[in-house]
């Protein structure tokens, strides 16, 4: 339980990255040969009622003393919130003596959000400034459907480029003054839309809960109100999950984000970054340029499949209707990746925010860390694996429910399946690299 890590809220340490001991090439065309196989295996050995049989399983349970529950679970919210930034502005400036940097970094975007995808979505009542809006009055002007999803794609976007290359997770009071900018924004426009509105369309960070839990197993019907359990991923094959192209563009982002807050701690990257900067790029410009530079080719690669989908298919569905019926299949790659990039950062740093949270204005002088065992780095493949693997049963679900023909629903997927290929290959790439400082920043 010792040793040093950094808290940081993109990056894993060394301790969760191996040098692999077979050749690069070989270790990336297996993991694509793996997702190629499953989809081969899916086709192969399924028919619709099977698939039908296992998407339509369904439990459904009571949620004792329901209001009650809601009511802490809200409080709790808030009471985090204000926490933060009391301890942010006014605790230690030692980043893991910081009770404010490891609550948001290792308990909310760590740990929070594995269990959204792992459990189940629970923002929508946990979140402090849905709680703060709906007690504030509303203009509730009417917002313009032509924006639809895109201030959700920029604003995940730049919180992802500000959480990179800035010192968020070293600095307290930087970190509460962000959040401060943020709670500021959220409430005005809450105030302005209507809290409704708002988090539904416009937050990115409700949104990208809101996709996340409905790859999880658990789900609350409202209109039921009751808990429903599922096998996870089978909400994903919702025919309006995703409705519109800034949807699928929002989609696509959730699984560039992650990718790029990876991709910039690789020693490939320094080796790019470098030449750039000595030639009189700014770094200013540099790693903005290719946050949208890397997010255009991934929504461009997402959006040439659908394209090819249809001739493949040989149908006349519109290549934008089939890119948003398979877009949900990302969503799985997007949490895969996300498991494996934060799950031994937060192992690593709980030690540290259980010592420090019962007295966050006085850590203890020495704070504990996890050292992780060598073998961990394999499961960060694994779980890279697993997340495209049931992408390609969501895609081959999708394609059952779209088209009339097993042999056209088969073939509809070939362009996505490459797609997702390529996806892996990268992602397994960037998890096997060692981690570095990203330069100049």
């Amino acid at each position: 339980m010792v040793g040093v890590a950094s808290a940081h809220g993109g990056s894993l340490g060394a301790e969760s990255r191996e040098s692999l001991a077979v050749p690069t090439w070989l270790f990336l065309a297996t993991g694509g040969g793996a997702v190629g196989a499953s989809f081969l295996l899916a086709s192969f050995v399924t028919d619709r009622s099977f698939v039908r049989s296992i998407h339509a399983w369904r439990r459904q349970g009571t949620v004792p003393a329901r209001r009650v529950v809601a009511g802490l679970v809200r409080a709790v919210g808030v009471v985090g919130l204000v926490a933060v930034l009391v301890v942010g502005f006014t605790g230690p400036s030692a980043a893991l003596g910081n009770a404010a940097i490891l609550v948001v970094w290792v308990g909310w975007w760590a740990g929070f959000t594995m269990t959204t995808y792992l459990v189940g979505n629970w923002w929508p009542v946990l979140n402090p400034w849905r709680t703060l809006a709906d007690r504030l009055p509303s203009i509730d002007r009417a917002y313009p459907d032509r924006l639809g999803a895109w201030p959700a794609v920029v604003g995940l976007l730049a919180l992802i480029w500000l959480e990179v290359v800035s010192p968020l997770a070293d600095e307290p009071r930087l970190l509460a003054g962000v959040i401060v900018g943020y709670t500021v924004l959220t409430l005005a426009g809450a105030v302005v839309v209507g809290p409704d509105t708002w988090f539904r369309t416009v937050d990115p960070v409700a949104r990208v809960f809101r996709y996340y839990g409905r790859l999880a197993p658990v789900r609350y019907d409202a209109s039921e109100r009751r808990l429903e359990w599922r096998l996870p991923g089978s909400d994903l094959t919702e025919a309006r999950l995703v409705d519109g192209p800034d949807e699928v563009a929002f989609v696509v982002a959730i699984v560039w984000v992650t990718t790029y807050d990876g991709l910039v701690a690789t020693p490939l990257w320094a080796g790019i970054a470098r030449p750039l900067v000595d030639a009189g790029l700014p770094p200013a410009v540099l790693y903005p340029l290719a946050l949208v530079a890397g997010y255009l080719a991934f929504l461009g690669a997402y959006r040439l499949a659908a394209r090819y989908s249809r001739r493949t298919a040989d149908s006349f569905r519109a290549p934008a209707l089939l890119a948003e019926r398979f877009a949900p299949s990302l969503l799985a790659i997007a949490a895969g990746y996300h498991l494996a990039h934060y799950l031994g950062y937060f192992l690593t740093l709980l030690p540290a925010a259980l010592v420090v949270l019962p007295t966050p204005f006085s850590p203890p002088a020495t704070v504990p860390v996890a050292q992780l065992p060598g073998w961990f780095g394999g499961l960060n493949m694994a779980f890279v694996l697993l997340g495209h693997l049931l992408a390609v049963w969501v895609a081959h679900a999708t394609a059952f429910d779209l088209f009339p023909g097993r042999l056209q629903a088969i073939r509809s997927q070939y362009p996505f399946v490459l797609v997702m290929v390529a996806y892996t290959m990268v992602s397994l790439w960037i998890v096997s690299q060692p981690s570095i400082q990203p330069p100049y920043i």
